[in-house]
């Protein structure tokens, strides 16, 4: 019984992070812009990973696989927002600027 609630709590979590990674897929698909899509995807993606990660947690139980997996998440929590930040900032400083308005217009010189 108890194996049947963890089998049934961590297919419920990989399968809501893998509908989270989807939805940064298709953010990446139609966003307009290198920021928005980086925004769509970091956002997204970051959850999904929490969840699956989780997912693969709750079906390892308290082993060091579980541990590792945790490090792995930690990692990839630290390493995403950096790596986002400087692709902004790199992108910036070639002069790609974000598309703003509905037409897709210039951006605003403020």
């Amino acid at each position: 019984m108890i194996a049947l609630v963890i089998d049934i709590v961590s297919w419920a979590l990989l399968l809501a992070g893998g509908v989270f990674c989807i939805i940064g897929m298709i953010g990446l698909h139609r966003m307009p812009d290198l920021y928005t899509r980086m925004h769509a995807a970091s956002v997204t993606d970051s959850l999904g990973a929490i969840l699956m990660t989780l997912g693969m947690v709750v079906q390892a139980g308290f082993t060091l696989l579980a541990l590792k997996l945790i490090i792995i998440l930690l990692l990839i929590l630290l390493v995403g927002p950096a790596v986002t930040h400087a692709l902004a900032k790199a992108a910036l400083a070639r002069g790609v600027r974000p598309v703003l308005g509905p037409q897709g217009g210039e951006p605003s010189q403020h």
